[in-house]
């Protein structure tokens, strides 16, 4: 009875804990999902790859801030906190770096596109390519 009542409470721990992961701020969308957020005028789309990554393609409306940058931190200030934000990179890696500074940053609602550009592309969503 006493090993019931350990796996019990070990199982109530763990649904605890996962309930306050999901009640995060960061959300971690798929490339339709993201279409759809993008068609929503408030929302703020900040490519994070480096600016010769952006210059040959992007996604359309958005704005490139390298999260390797130096200026990083402050060029994430300039953006409204109060608005959601989208973040991308080429795969996944760099963007889920970002959300933490974001998060770090005071930004209420953050979007973190599965799969970067790669994936959004690999859906057949259209990017904006150097002329």
């Amino acid at each position: 009875m006493r090993r019931f009542s350990i796996i019990l409470g070990t199982l109530a721990l763990g649904f605890i804990s996962c309930q306050e992961t999901n009640s995060s701020d960061i959300k971690v969308v798929s490339p339709e999902e993201m279409k759809s957020l993008i068609e929503m005028d408030e929302v703020q789309l900040v490519d994070v790859r480096t600016e010769a990554e952006y210059r040959l393609e992007h996604i359309a409306k958005s704005q490139n801030i390298d999260v390797r940058s130096p200026n990083f931190d402050e060029e994430i200030q300039k953006l409204d906190k109060d608005r959601p934000v989208i973040v991308y990179c080429r795969s996944g890696i760099r963007s889920a770096k970002c959300v933490a500074k974001l998060k770090d940053a005071g930004f209420v609602k953050i979007y973190d596109l599965n799969g970067g550009i790669a994936k959004w592309k690999y859906k057949g969503l259209e990017v904006e390519t150097k002329s």
